[in-house]
């Protein structure tokens, strides 16, 4: 099939008419997009540091991963306060979003698959020991949402501000420790000790918890708040985890079984967490209902 160019001459009636628009060309004193985005900054910010034309792409989706986890960590904070007041409507819209959130961080992985070995090992020498492992926001989130290790800190201690943020999350409640705080003040029997536990520590599941998640679910017309927060909850705990498997299959693509430069074993390291779930009970009461 072929597809014959017109021969009619190009009219500038067929241009988008901005006559009955009423844009302003003139800014006056008001900030321009740009200047409100501040994008001087946030497109000076990729530096590559080879002459390999992939390593924009690269530089580009680990920026756009950070700022995706920037308004999570934004959403989550304010979360935890409406929790801590009872105040589920706003909680409950601000952990959707998170969830929106988490499925942009999910799809980018999709667009650095596309970084051959060949094109990644161009320039990865120039990463030295950098890595994702070293993410701030990222383990800021595992330990708000309830993985907590007080072994991860250490790779954190050049950054004295980075470190401090951990610090304050790892021993503060985590995301789970506030819901279950919010189901024993709704009435449900939520063992003393996991109320007042070092909150520093991994959490351990409960078969009380468990049995307290089943009464929500079993009741959910009365407790309909307590209900839909339970599934948000596994929204969450879900994309984290389809998360974590698409940032394994895409280190597997792209560097096979290397070690990672921030000196894990890569893959066979991501392949550890791959299991790991936030909220344990509200996936173990499912075989039961």
């Amino acid at each position: 099939m072929t597809f014959a160019m017109s021969d009619k001459p190009y009219d500038k009636s067929e241009r988008v008419n901005l006559a009955d628009e009423k844009v302003h060309w003139d800014l006056g004193s008001s900030l321009s997009y740009g200047e409100y985005l501040h994008l001087e900054k946030v497109l000076a910010a990729q530096q590559p540091l080879s002459a390999e034309h992939n390593e924009m792409l690269f530089i580009i989706v680990h920026q756009v991963s950070e700022l995706w986890m920037r308004l999570m960590l934004h959403e989550l904070t304010a979360a935890l306060a409406a929790i801590r007041k009872d105040e589920l409507d706003p909680a409950l819209k601000m952990l959707a979003r998170i969830s929106r959130t988490q499925a942009q961080l999910i799809s980018v992985w999709g667009v650095l698959s596309t970084l051959s070995p060949s094109e990644y090992s161009a320039f990865r020498n120039e990463l030295g020991r950098s890595s994702g492992f070293q993410s701030v926001q990222y383990r800021l989130l595992e330990f708000t949402f309830g993985n907590k290790n007080a072994d991860m800190l250490a790779v954190h201690k050049r950054d004295a501000e980075g470190y401090e943020r951990l610090r304050r999350a790892l021993e503060a409640p985590s995301l789970y420790d506030e819901v279950l705080f919010l189901l024993s003040r709704r009435g449900y029997e939520v063992p003393e000790d996991y109320l007042s536990r070092d909150f520093s520590e991994p959490y351990r599941a409960s078969k009380q918890v468990a049995a307290a998640w089943l009464a929500v679910y079993h009741n959910s017309q009365v407790h309909w708040e307590l209900y839909e927060l339970a599934e948000r909850l596994v929204d969450l705990d879900q994309n984290f985890q389809l998360w974590r498997a698409h940032h394994l299959k895409t280190v597997e693509r792209v560097i096979g079984y290397k070690p990672g430069t921030g000196g894990t074993s890569g893959v066979q390291y991501l392949t550890k967490a791959l299991e790991l779930k936030f909220f344990p009970e509200l996936w173990t009461i499912r075989t039961s209902m």
